[in-house]
């Protein structure tokens, strides 16, 4: 299979759809088979999302420029991103910002992912297996905050982490069925945007879903 071709078709197909063209660069740029099974290769570039094990899946790249675009990033950010699973929405994040840090709760998938970032040259993502606190402080403030699994609420946690004037892109709802919602920090106040229904894998952790909780 020509996956070169399969991917500008890909990229093609979003541009309807998708108006930052830093965002189109970017995925036209990673190779998304490179973050899949070997066994779903073949399906890299089709607009769906494919299993990665561990019960996750890497997002429908339609969903994925979606959110980074809504994050508004022009190079210098600094952001945060909890739900690292495979590692690609990192890769994407790392062509458009200063510096990247990812939060994953499992750590086989932390560990493949970091690899293939290092692999692929990236130097200013940093993966962190998730601790005690939801996102990572340490690291705060950021200026965006992406969170690829779906929470009850907007956590307030997260808002704390958030730069004045930073963005935060997050499926909010049920545990079946959530509404992509764009977050602006300004003046201690939460602006609110919603970018249409999504559903996502359950965010675990404090201000999220607990564990007895997270089955979809």
């Amino acid at each position: 299979m020509d996956l070169a071709a399969a991917r500008a078709q890909l990229i093609k197909h979003l541009s309807s759809e998708i108006r930052d063209q830093r965002v189109l660069d970017a995925m036209a740029k990673i190779p998304r088979e490179r973050f899949v099974p070997r066994e779903c290769h073949s399906l890299a570039y089709e607009d769906r999302p494919l299993p990665i094990g561990w019960g996750q899946t890497i997002s429908q790249p339609y969903i994925v420029a979606l959110m980074t675009e809504a994050l508004e990033l022009g190079g210098g950010e600094r952001v945060l991103e909890l739900g690292t699973g495979s590692g690609y929405q990192a890769a994407i994040l790392a062509e458009l910002a200063a510096y990247v840090v990812t939060v994953e709760r499992i750590s086989p998938l932390a560990d493949n992912a970091r690899r293939v970032l290092e692999e692929l040259g990236y130097r200013n993502v940093e993966v962190h297996l998730a601790g005690a606190h939801l996102g990572w402080p340490p690291g705060a403030p950021y200026d965006a905050i992406m969170v690829t699994a779906a929470a009850r609420r907007v956590p307030s946690e997260l808002m704390e982490q958030l730069a004045e004037g930073g963005r935060l892109v997050i499926p909010v709802g049920s545990r079946w069925e959530q509404e992509l919602l764009k977050v602006v920090k300004r003046q201690g106040k939460e602006l609110q945007a919603n970018l249409g229904a999504c559903r996502f894998v359950p965010l675990i952790g404090p201000g999220a879903w607990g564990e007895e909780e997270s089955e979809f």
